[in-house]
């Protein structure tokens, strides 16, 4: 292959990846806008959404309907779990410190990884994740495979139904409205704490469906699966300005392709190395992200 067919297809292969990691930046940063809390829980939601699909899998098979089963089951299971750890965890925090919040977050991450290794239907060992045939399409040297097409299609209309929810429904102008000032939507009759659950809600569906897909990609799945993915797609968000919608999806497809390139045309194993310098290039040079506004903090 040439250098020019080359670069398509890493392409391909990073646009793919990206979509994956711009479903899980984009509950990253809806938390934020909302809450001002990065979620360091949202990973494990992504793995504990997994296994609901991978248990659904395992009964109907990899087929077409049973990955539709996957996902109508994983995304509001995953959606009611982030929903109860809003409500027990970080509701009750909500006028507390920041540090306490994050601190709070760190510990459900924890929590729920070890409360997954002991659980008798996950445990510890990694699991193969049922995946359909790969059947590659190629053109002019450049390929495709059936799962990075199912991955495209799937991450593209996911959000644009987020960009229809948040700019077009009553409740996508509710979250807009509290990201902006809380106080003040209260006294307009928004509820603002059903607009958090919500809020949750939304960013931890797109956690289980972007987790599908991740292990639809890369079949191995186990308790800890969430954090790498988890950790890029923060970088995505920081990359595209946390609390932007439109930067978390731009940053998650810079950082598939950053990764990707990496992997294809330096060295395989600096691609973790680069997604987390491009965090520490980005908090030096423009804090706010691509799509970020700078803010001041009071002291």
């Amino acid at each position: 292959m040439n250098l020019l067919g080359e670069v398509l297809q890493q392409t391909v292969n990073g646009i793919a990846l990206g979509g994956i990691y711009a479903l899980i930046a984009i509950g990253y940063t809806m938390i934020y806008g909302i809450i001002k809390l990065i979620n360091f829980a949202h990973g494990d939601i992504l793995m504990l959404g997994t296994f609901m699909a991978y248990f659904v899998l395992m009964v109907t098979g990899p087929t077409p309907l049973g990955l539709v089963l996957a996902f109508l089951v994983a995304m509001p299971g995953s959606a009611i779990l982030g929903m109860i750890i809003e409500r027990f965890a970080y509701k009750p925090l909500r006028n507390a410190p920041r540090i306490n919040a994050l601190i709070t977050a760190i510990g459900v991450s924890l929590f729920l990884e070890n409360l997954a290794r002991v659980l008798p239907f996950i445990g510890p060992n990694p699991r193969q994740f049922p995946t359909p045939p790969s059947v590659f399409l190629s053109y002019g040297g450049v390929g495709i495979s059936n799962i990075q097409l199912l991955i495209i299609v799937v991450s593209v209309v996911l959000m644009l139904v987020l960009s229809y929810i948040v700019e077009r429904t009553k409740v996508g102008k509710a979250m807009r409205a509290v990201s902006y000032d809380k106080p003040a939507s209260a006294l307009m009759g928004i509820d603002v704490n059903r607009v958090i659950s919500f809020t949750f809600a939304l960013g931890s569906a797109l956690a289980a469906a972007a987790g599908i897909l991740f292990a639809s990609a890369y079949p191995l799945i186990e308790p800890y699966m969430g954090i790498m993915p988890g950790l890029k797609a923060f970088v995505a968000a920081v990359l595209g300005g946390i609390g932007s919608i439109p930067g978390a999806m731009v940053g998650g497809f810079i950082m598939g392709l950053a990764e990707t390139y990496t992997k294809g045309f330096i060295n395989s194993q600096l691609a973790d190395a680069i997604a987390f310098g491009i965090l520490i290039l980005i908090l030096l040079v423009k804090p706010s992200g691509l799509f970020g506004k700078e803010t001041s903090e009071k002291v």
